[in-house]
């Protein structure tokens, strides 16, 4: 009963961080993205880089046959893009852009927890 609400709980906070961290590079205007990534000086390329392996790292996380080892890095990769966006954000735009990053960050956390609670019992 309690590993069945436990996985509930996991696979709601997962989808929804995926959803968070993927879905604004395809929905957000294309000038704006493109302005803020030369705003923050990063190379033209860094974009495509980041889409790219925003959906890699999604497909990893949601696909269950992929080994946990797998699931772990792309927590990893994905916490370093959140809290490396957070910092330039607020670098570059002001504090307030820079703490908006930091909400998918607190939810892939939950989801992280859930992750190693399912995956690794004591």
């Amino acid at each position: 009963m309690k590993i069945k609400k436990d996985k509930k709980i996991y696979w709601t906070i997962t989808i929804i961080a995926m959803a968070l961290i993927v879905l604004p590079s395809y929905f957000a205007p294309r000038e704006y993205l493109i302005a803020t990534i030369h705003r923050m000086e990063f190379p033209g390329y860094f974009g495509l880089e980041l889409d790219i392996l925003k959906v890699v790292g999604a497909v990893i996380i949601l696909i269950p046959a992929i080994p946990a080892m797998f699931k772990e890095w792309s927590y990893v990769g994905f916490g370093i893009l959140l809290l490396s966006a957070s910092l330039a954000h607020w670098l570059a735009d002001g504090i307030v852009k820079g703490v908006a990053p930091l909400v998918p960050f607190v939810i892939l956390s939950v989801s992280y927890y859930y992750f190693r609670k399912l995956n690794y019992p004591k």
